[in-house]
């Protein structure tokens, strides 16, 4: 199925807005104890149980909005569901902060496994939206992995290292900007190795 455009600012908002909301419900409710079923839960996890469905539904409006998932949204969001229901079910805040350390480090595995084979993954995901020659997926390939290795083992650094709080402001705000600082100083691969689509051309 053709993916269908839709407003840049929605589509944003879809998946920067679970992030977002998990960031304010953890300020406000903190420092809160809450018991249900005569167990006691701190805000953290209270959070969590309410950020897994917010991530299932905005997943789904974007499916149903373009029609199409990549398998990073669609591995993320599997995770988020074992790793927060895991946290929720056993009452551990430490199962939730493993997550990006298990995504990252999937996405560095694929990746690196393609690499092994002599293929860029990452073309198959993004080559529709960022036309670019072969020799330029490779070199883009090589560094988001090693990139997504570090942002792993960065995570494992901060959870287990410092508090919680530092880390939901590392997750919330470390780990996106540094997504996007990353393909910001990618500029020189996409101008070196990018295609023109047909069309994008000055008209005659």
């Amino acid at each position: 199925m053709a993916e269908r455009k839709i407003n840049g600012a929605l589509k944003m908002a879809l998946e920067l807005g679970p992030i977002a909301a998990f960031f304010i419900g953890y300020v406000k409710l903190k420092d809160e104890v809450f018991t249900f079923g005569g167990t006691d839960y701190a805000g953290f996890i209270v959070v969590t149980a309410a950020f897994i469905p917010l991530m299932l539904v905005t997943t789904g409006l974007l499916w149903a909005l373009t029609g199409k998932l990549s398998k990073m949204q669609i591995a993320t969001v599997v995770l988020v569901v074992v790793f927060g229901g895991l946290s929720v079910w056993l009452n551990d805040e430490r199962f939730f902060k493993m997550k990006p350390t298990m995504i990252y480090a999937l996405f560095a595995g694929i990746l690196g496994f393609g690499l092994w084979r002599g293929q860029s993954y990452l073309r198959s995901v993004m080559g529709e939206a960022l036309p670019m020659q072969e020799a330029g997926w490779m070199i883009l390939t090589k560094r988001l992995t090693i990139f997504f290795a570090v942002l792993a083992v960065l995570n494992e650094v901060v959870w287990r290292g410092f508090s919680t709080e530092a880390w939901v402001n590392f997750k919330t705000f470390g780990l996106t900007a540094a997504l996007f600082l990353f393909f910001m100083t990618q500029g020189s691969v996409f101008s070196k190795y990018g295609i023109e689509k047909e069309g994008d051309g000055p008209q005659g």
